[in-house]
């Protein structure tokens, strides 16, 4: 198998961050995204869609978008169970997971595609107003996440999971797109330099 994965990019960190969790060697391949290589005829055969990461496995198959590569590793090397175990703890997980997409990763992003400069040759029209816009709800998801982070370590519970890399990704990716975590998050910013400190961070 390969990953075509793209450096930076926060959602090929997502996976590289999940699979050096689980301790598995993938081997991969470079997109390099400020080139448009992910536009080149040669990527679109293997991901029409045109994003990275994409997991291309030894019989061809090709599995796209970060969760689903995630899953497929999950159930390939279940321990740690980085999507829980059993229902409820599945649910919760998904659940925050989903919040933190939703609500932080996906803001950010939109504030980073439409006002970052370098973004023009990937993203047209910028809509500045529109990533103005996404300032705000990025930090009041961080406020409520402060407040559920009173009471656990992790974003889902007692136990690091998908969740908490979503999120950590993007708190990080808030650096490039000109936002930090407010001083008083105490909360955010504990779980932050915890989850920062794992090996699996410097993936």
């Amino acid at each position: 198998m390969k990953l075509y994965d793209g450096g930076r990019a926060p959602n090929p960190r997502r996976v590289r961050i999940f699979v050096a969790e689980k301790g598995v060697t993938v081997p991969t391949e470079q997109v390099d995204l400020g080139k448009l290589e992910q536009r080149s005829a040669t990527y679109k055969a293997i991901n029409p869609m045109q994003r990275v990461p994409a997991l291309v496995l030894d019989d061809g198959t090709v599995i796209a978008e970060s969760i689903a590569i995630c899953r497929y590793f999950e159930a390939l090397q279940p321990d740690p169970p980085l999507f829980g175990r059993g229902a409820l703890d599945s649910a919760l997980i998904e659940m925050w997971n989903r919040r933190a997409e939703l609500h932080l990763l996906f803001p950010v992003a939109m504030v980073f595609q439409h006002l970052h400069p370098a973004m023009k040759i990937m993203v047209d029209p910028q809509v500045a107003d529109w990533g103005e816009a996404n300032k705000p709800r990025v930090f009041e998801f961080l406020r409520f996440l402060d407040g559920e982070l009173k009471d656990r370590p992790y974003v889902a519970g007692s136990a690091f999971t998908v969740a908490d890399i979503t999120a950590l990704v993007a708190v990080d990716f808030m650096r490039v797109s000109k936002m930090v975590v407010p001083e008083d998050l105490v909360h955010v910013r504990r779980w932050h330099e915890a989850a920062s400190s794992r090996p699996s961070a410097r993936a």
